[in-house]
């Protein structure tokens, strides 16, 4: 199976980007984390994702707040498929990051998920790799079965107390 990267802009983007990482593992798939700035370590991002392919990725994650060019950056040096995981930052409450990693020139897309959207960074990510990936494909179809059943519970629960 093709690995996950994850880039973060900073490490204090890291109480953020743990729920990627805990939804990737849960379903048994293997990632690299990386701390590289798109504006403080430029060539490290470049040659990180340069080499992406050859070391096996088949989807990057580029998370950070703030002026989050690091998406649009990694997406710069590959064709694989770059997902922009906005952080909230002290500033705009993360509108400024979402703009930054939503509004991409034509020719070099990523995509991106809500701010903070972590674990649906993680998800978009599997789907992607599930495409050549049956097993991965059905543990998705078993976690939206799951997830669908948690509702219906709920629903019932509030159905039996309020509807008589």
């Amino acid at each position: 199976m093709k690995k996950v990267g994850i880039v973060m802009g900073s490490d204090s983007d890291l109480s953020v980007v743990e729920k990627s990482i805990t939804t990737l593992e849960n379903l048994g798939i293997p990632f690299e984390v990386h701390v590289y700035s798109a504006h403080r370590t430029p060539n490290e991002a470049h040659d990180f994702t340069l080499n992406a392919k050859k070391r096996d990725f088949g989807v990057i994650i580029g998370a950070a707040g703030k002026a989050a060019h690091l998406a649009g950056v990694l997406a710069a040096s590959t064709c694989l498929p770059v997902i922009g995981l906005p952080i909230k930052s002290s500033t705009m409450d993360g509108l400024d990051s979402l703009l930054s990693t939503v509004q991409m020139p034509g020719g070099i897309p990523v995509a991106t998920v809500a701010i903070n959207g972590a674990e649906n960074a993680a998800l978009l990510a599997a789907e992607i790799l599930a495409i050549n990936d049956d097993s991965l494909y059905e543990k998705l179809a078993k976690l939206r079965e799951d997830n669908k059943n948690k509702v219906l519970e709920k629903n019932k629960k509030i159905e039996e107390k309020y509807n008589k």
